[in-house]
């Protein structure tokens, strides 16, 4: 593979992009971006600051997420993420921050400035990318787009295996309303909703193991070339 290039995966929650993702990444030797940390960042950045759901004041989200400096730092153990130097990696994956990131996602200035970074990160070396909208708004070019999904009810299982193996465990039936709440947020979104467009591969996940994943979408990536 020549870089710079991109892999844009796109999906509800849930249906395996992250772990899929970061192995992609490591088999084709490009960085892996997880660009849902990047909202998650600023919705717990605004949760810090007072902010409640649902969100009143869009302005004041927007100007938190203009101002702050976010870093993302690819490790084998998960996406490190700081947010004006404080790394924040552990505080964005609890359960309420997953409905902030889907609140300040359909922010349309938030958003924009999202958007500005993930596509300097992408051009610099290339990147296997995922999120909502990589191969329908941030990389709409790439010819590399995969969207993967799985039943709700799959997805709330990995959910709730996900919370108890980090030690903070949350009834099944918690995870499944959580999951269907965002799925239908990210859906309806009117900025860069969540879309099944023509130009993806679609996967999925809910019978297949990791590694059959992978396989599959690396032999696509490479003949496609």
């Amino acid at each position: 593979m020549t870089a710079p290039f991109i892999v844009a995966i796109d999906g509800p929650s849930g249906a395996g992009k992250s772990t899929v993702a970061r192995r992609l990444a490591e088999r084709l030797g490009v960085p892996y971006i997880d660009t849902g940390a990047m909202y998650r960042a600023i919705g717990w950045l605004a949760r810090e600051a007072g902010i409640a759901l649902p969100v009143q004041d869009a302005d004041a989200v927007a100007r938190l997420a203009e101002k702050t400096e976010l870093e993302l730092l690819a490790d084998p153990a998960g996406t490190r993420v700081s947010v004006g130097g404080r790394e924040v990696a552990g505080q964005i994956r609890e359960p309420e921050i997953s409905l902030y990131a889907s609140a300040v996602s359909a922010i349309p200035a938030v958003r924009r400035r999202l958007v500005v970074e993930q596509r300097r990160m992408g051009r610099e070396r290339g990147a296997v990318m995922e999120g909502r909208d990589i191969g329908t708004r941030v990389f709409p070019d790439t010819p590399h787009k995969f969207f993967l999904t799985a039943s709700p009810e799959v997805r709330a299982k990995r959910r709730t295996r996900e919370l108890a193996e980090r030690g903070t465990p949350q009834p099944f039936a918690d995870v499944l309303a959580e999951i269907e709440a965002r799925d239908r947020a990210d859906s309806t979104r009117p900025d860069s909703p969540l879309t099944l467009t023509d130009g993806y591969v679609l996967i999925d996940t809910s019978a297949l193991t990791v590694p059959e994943i992978v396989d599959r979408m690396e032999r696509q990536v490479r003949t496609a070339g």
